[in-house]
């Protein structure tokens, strides 16, 4: 027996501002409290939804240990007061984790398995280092040449994809410093106040004089990255990173950062039955893999694949969230597939943004889906990044 497939909507989708990681606001704040704050804030922007009706929560995360670990998403869905019937799943391809977790929520609607759910990602980069507490790698990979990148980390990926596809130190600061004043001027406009979910942060600061320590609450509501001191000037003084002879600087890359997000997912009987507002239809998600040693082009195989799927040309695409990893990268990625630069990023990215990992899908499906409502236009966006180990992910979405 056939099972006609239905479509999935989005209801709600929320954020919290990204903090800078390792010395940013957000520094002490579990992730696990992160994630509950933007799943309780999804869920207050569609006030006729029961939260009796929700199925599952699927959160991404790209190190799930330690204050982040223990299956983070069941953990966070019962710290936000959701109903003990509730589940909770957290899964992991990396920097994809967000939008996966998007995609698995909106297919649990599209074959009829449910007809609530909430997809989220959650990262603390400050809490949960780079590689997590131990790493392990299998010994096997510092033997295959073709491997060699999931041994010696990402940096050096960047630097072989601006050798091979030609992209200039000069290229990639002017692409930085760019992200950073897409992102200043959309602070500076308040674009991105309905996306964001204002968090409150307590700070402990010792008071010698009285052996006490003192608590104080601040309100966080805007991200941290951006800086309005960034200049081409000064990102030429910067040296490489990951090689001595390279071109690729800790300016020109994306920032460590804390942060989560959330959407809500209906089915079409449940938008009828409470009355909702679809803010966008999921439309596709594909991933493929690429060599580890050449990982951020990935995008360039995902976003035709999930296009060619969705029936969909690229010319469609009226705005394209594309995780600026490394500007070497998403240089690389927007050159070889012709994309247009005015519909990538309108709002900046990751380089002025932060990127906290597993929850940068997530974040920036809310990121999109406010940004074209907005401007006021409807139609499709796309949320895609490079992957670590050598894939590439692109989640398609119809804003309504």
């Amino acid at each position: 027996m056939t099972q006609q497939i239905q479509e999935a909507y989005i209801v709600a989708a929320t954020r919290t501002p990204v903090g800078k990681a390792p010395r940013g606001m957000l520094r002490h704040t579990r992730p696990d409290d992160m994630l509950a704050h933007v799943i309780r804030s999804a869920l207050a922007q569609v006030p006729s939804l029961d939260v009796h009706l929700v199925d599952d929560v699927v959160a991404g995360c790209a190190f799930p240990e330690g204050e982040q670990g223990l299956n983070m998403a069941r953990i966070s869905a019962l710290l936000a007061g959701l109903p003990v019937t509730v589940g909770g799943m957290t899964i992991n391809r990396y920097c994809a984790s967000g939008i996966n977790a998007v995609q698995i929520a909106a297919d649990r609607i599209r074959t009829g398995e449910a007809d609530v759910m909430i997809a989220a990602g959650a990262e603390s980069m400050s809490l949960i280092p780079m590689m997590g507490n131990k790493v392990a790698i299998n010994p096997a990979f510092f033997s295959q040449d073709d491997h060699l990148a999931i041994a010696y980390g990402m940096g050096l990926t960047a630097e072989k994809v601006a050798q091979q596809w030609g992209v200039s130190r000069a290229d990639q600061d002017a692409f930085a410093v760019e992200s950073h004043r897409r992102a200043l001027a959309a602070i500076q406009s308040g674009a991105f106040a309905a996306e964001i979910s204002p968090l409150d942060v307590t700070l402990r600061t010792p008071n010698l004089d009285t052996h006490t320590v003192e608590l104080t609450t601040r309100r966080l509501d805007t991200d941290e990255g951006p800086r309005a001191e960034t200049t081409l000037e000064g990102l030429a003084k910067l040296k490489t990173v990951f090689h001595a002879k390279g071109s690729v600087t800790a300016g020109n890359s994306s920032q460590m950062s804390d942060g989560a997000g959330a959407v809500v997912l209906v089915s079409e009987r449940i938008l009828k039955q409470c009355g909702l507002t679809p803010l966008a239809r999921y439309a596709g998600f594909a991933v493929k893999g690429v060599p580890p040693a050449i990982m951020g082009i990935g995008p360039k195989e995902a976003i035709p694949a999930v296009l060619k799927a969705a029936g969909v040309s690229q010319q469609q695409v009226k705005w394209m969230e594309l995780n600026e990893a490394f500007a070497a990268q998403a240089l690389a990625v927007m050159r070889d597939l012709g994309l247009d630069p005015a519909v990538v990023n309108p709002h900046g990215g990751a380089i002025a943004l932060g990127h906290p990992l597993g929850a940068t899908g997530a974040i920036r499906t809310a990121t999109l889906i406010h940004g074209l409502r907005q401007r006021g236009e409807t139609g499709y966006g796309m949320v895609t990044m490079c992957v670590g180990t050598g894939m590439g992910a692109a989640g398609l979405l119809e804003v309504l």
